[in-house]
């Protein structure tokens, strides 16, 4: 198979756009795992056990500071800690890809399924999971410029 890249501006800086000839349609499951395969890994532990387990970081939904440490959110519910203060962990979770919306929460900003204004000049977000998380008025300007 023939590889070649192209830039299109029109495009979103978080989206990739594949073209395939039209009979190989069939073998698009196979691109996407081997794409979302290459995507960067992080290390976080499982509470149960104790185990570092390595998970993708398109997986991640929502990281929340849990006093010394984070818990991280995945868009399958799943929940893992991560061995980091939240301002450390900022600097692994950045924009685009995240967005720090308050003094407690990093959110993927892939995983935003709608947002809207709530009291007190704040933002609501709704991922796809079904969580709410706010926005505060500090954070307003950046999650509007990441978006």
């Amino acid at each position: 198979m023939k590889i070649t890249f192209e830039a299109d501006a029109v495009l979103d800086r978080r989206t990739a756009k594949v073209l395939t000839h039209p009979e190989e349609q069939g073998r698009w499951p196979q691109i996407r795992e081997a794409i979302e395969q290459a995507d960067e890994k992080i290390g976080l532990i499982n509470a149960a056990n104790d185990r570092v387990v390595q998970v993708p970081l398109g997986q991640i939904a929502v990281i929340e500071s849990e006093d010394r440490m984070c818990g991280v959110t995945l868009i399958t519910g799943e929940r893992y800690l991560l061995n980091k203060r939240l301002k450390a962990a900022e600097e692994d979770f950045q924009a685009p890809r995240f967005l720090r919306i308050n003094n407690r929460t990093i959110i993927g900003t892939d995983h935003i399924r709608e947002f809207s204004s709530a009291a007190h000049a704040r933002i609501e977000v709704m991922l796809n999971d079904g969580s709410q998380h706010v926005v505060s008025r500090f954070y307003i300007q950046q999650f509007r410029r990441g978006l």
